[in-house]
């Protein structure tokens, strides 16, 4: 790794949250006003030997914290709809939705910040995680902002029709799509993802986002531009093709409650957790018999122990890792050393 030392924008030192504010420009303040960071820099986080046992968080708990999520602001768009005879127009609904993501990450990035404070993070005893570099401020909040910007402009350009309310919504296909959206975007994913390291032309746009090795939540997406548009448009948009050539509907509101799926699963497989957690998949049973669901540890060793050449670059599942033999041994997440007597929930309120 000492290719990385040499160059001063590749430091992931992160000192700026203990400057005096007098020294912030506006990047730094308004990343301090979204207050997405993974940990409070006044409370202990826990540390945990390898050896403890790791919590397991419930999967049930963490559909209904998303499902919830996600129900109000369709319910509040329905009643809209319903009292006053009319829908809402393009733009009118891409802000509404962009909005009500804006509050879902937010409460999202809280419930992170809860759960380390509580439960503590992977390779703990040996190295803290990650914050924002004090060089990659400005670049964090860029990320930051182009997610949240230009994948809710896709969905609503692509799939918005103000003739369509919520309740139109392909209601029995909706498990399925849930399901299939994150297989499906995750074989698409595992290539590009794969890609990027073996190539030696594209390995360039990807060093960015594994300068750090012990990720947290807002570095989900730190990345050189070209990696970025690929994570934000490309990949979803060929997923959602893909799933209409495969003859589901895959509407608007279906397409948001997917995403809204994908955004909870990179925000937990960013943030380095010590819990024993699978992405929320209506299958995600089905791939635990095969040993093919993904927890936070993977994607968590996938920058911690790699660099060029890596393992586990699924997202999502370790379905397409399986296939084609990239997955590696888990060290706090194997199945012995796994807590499933004292089960941990995700609190809505």
């Amino acid at each position: 790794m000492s290719a990385t030392r040499g160059n001063p924008k590749d430091s992931m030192k992160s000192t700026w949250r203990q400057w005096d504010k007098s020294q912030w420009g506006l990047s730094h303040k308004i990343l301090n006003r979204i207050n997405a960071f993974h940990v409070d820099l006044d409370r202990e986080v826990p540390v945990h030997p390898k050896t403890d046992k790791v919590p397991h968080l419930s999967d049930l708990s963490m559909h209904l914290w998303i499902l919830f999520h996600v129900s109000v602001p369709l319910a509040l768009h329905q009643l809209y709809v319903y009292y006053t005879g009319s829908n809402f127009g393009s733009v009118v609904a891409y802000f509404y939705y962009y909005y009500a993501a804006r509050i879902f990450m937010t409460r999202l990035f809280g419930r992170i910040r809860e759960m380390g404070h509580l439960y503590g993070f992977l390779d703990g005893d040996k190295h803290e995680r990650d914050g924002v570099p004090d060089v990659g401020v400005t670049k964090t909040l860029t990320s930051v902002l182009m997610a949240g910007f230009l994948r809710p402009l896709m969905i609503n350009y692509v799939t918005y029709n103000p003739d369509l309310a919520p309740a139109s919504m392909s209601w029995k296909w909706l498990p399925l799509e849930i399901g299939l959206y994150g297989i499906v975007l995750d074989f698409w994913f595992y290539w590009y993802h794969r890609i990027m390291h073996d190539v030696n032309g594209l390995w360039k746009y990807h060093r960015t986002h594994h300068l750090t090795k012990h990720p947290n939540p807002l570095l989900t997406i730190y990345a050189d531009t070209e990696q970025e548009l690929g994570d934000i448009v490309g990949i979803p948009l060929v997923t959602y093709a893909t799933l209409k050539l495969m003859g589901f509907p895959m509407g608007y509101y279906e397409w948001l409650i997917c995403n809204f799926y994908v955004q909870f699963a990179e925000a937990y497989g960013h943030s380095g957790l010590r819990l024993q957690m699978s992405p929320p998949n209506t299958f995600t049973w089905l791939m635990r018999i095969f040993d093919a669901d993904l927890v936070i540890e993977d994607h968590d060793l996938h920058h911690r122990k790699g660099w060029r050449k890596s393992h586990n670059y699924g997202k999502q599942t370790r379905i397409w890792d399986r296939l084609f033999g990239t997955c590696t041994e888990r060290i706090e997440g194997v199945a012995s050393n796994i807590d499933y007597e004292n089960t941990v929930f995700m609190q809505i309120f």
